[in-house]
């Protein structure tokens, strides 16, 4: 669980992390910090960037530059890139984090409520891509997005239908940009998590019992969760130059499990040896 890459990777980098304080945004921008970066994180609390950014100082000693902002006002996320242009000098790098998610039966959302997951998810995504990368073709500058998505941007899911559409046009624009703007020199990949438990995270979306009942650990093949530190040190990477030819790409982690569940027969490993036994024996 350690850090794959050399001291120094990302140093004199300036990489702005959306949804930075909390969870998986925090553990991605504290281990981009140990490898030299300038962080500047976002988020619509204020009093959270600012205790995470208090916290990720003490632990690396890093640049951490907090900037309160809603995704989904584009006035704010202009005013995050000129004070993070203000602070560091430029911009080489936007990894889009900030997300919602309900866990519902569609006909049980109001349109609000499906509103509020396509403003945050999709809309905030595709809006500090456009105000960073506008930023960065005046500039002539070269830059790396990277995009956190789901297993389910591609196949879709029951139950999560406003996160499926929104993920869905996320990693739509990936691939997209990666084609149109890379004669800027700019590149833009993705993540797809399976899942990586945050505090809270698991509680909210399932309450109660139901977070034991529906184990996430039971559905994939290598019977365990992510590791931080392993979503940490793929995002380090492809927003390292190591990464240099790395464009349009979405990369899974999730230990196997969209494979499994896409599988036919996949559930066939609960079948007990006795009953194979009998199906042998029925081939004879």
């Amino acid at each position: 669980m350690e850090g794959m890459l050399k001291e120094g990777t990302l140093k004199g980098k300036t990489i702005i992390i959306t949804g930075g304080g909390t969870g998986l945004g925090k553990s991605m921008g504290k281990y981009m910090l140990e490898l030299g970066a300038n962080l500047v994180i976002t988020s619509r609390k204020e009093d959270v960037l600012i205790k995470t950014s208090e916290e990720l100082l003490q632990q690396t000693g890093g640049k951490v530059l907090p900037v309160a902002c809603d995704v989904r006002k584009y006035d704010e996320i202009l005013n995050v890139i000129n004070k993070a242009e203000d602070e560091f000098g430029q911009i080489h790098g936007v990894l889009n984090n900030a997300a919602g998610n309900f866990i519902s039966p569609t006909e049980r959302l109001s349109h609000r409520a499906f509103d509020i997951i396509v403003d945050i998810v999709l809309k905030g995504t595709y809006y500090f891509t456009l105000a960073a990368g506008k930023n960065w073709i005046a500039k002539k500058q070269p830059g790396t997005f990277l995009n956190i998505v789901t297993t389910y941007a591609w196949t879709g899911s029951g139950y999560v239908v406003p996160s499926a559409c929104s993920k869905a046009g996320v990693l739509a624009l990936t691939r997209s940009l990666a084609v149109e703007w890379a004669k800027y020199k700019i590149r833009s990949n993705a993540i797809a998590p399976g899942p990586f438990p945050t505090e809270g995270a698991w509680s909210r979306l399932l309450p109660g019992d139901l977070s034991n009942q529906f184990n996430p650990a039971d559905r994939i093949p290598l019977k365990r969760v992510g590791q931080h530190s392993e979503l940490a040190n793929l995002a380090a990477y492809l927003m390292s130059d190591f990464s240099a030819y790395i464009n349009g790409e979405v990369v899974t982690i999730d230990g196997g499990e969209w494979l499994r569940s896409g599988g036919e027969f996949s559930h066939l490993e609960h079948i007990p040896e006795s009953v194979w036994d009998q199906l042998e024996k029925n081939r004879k």
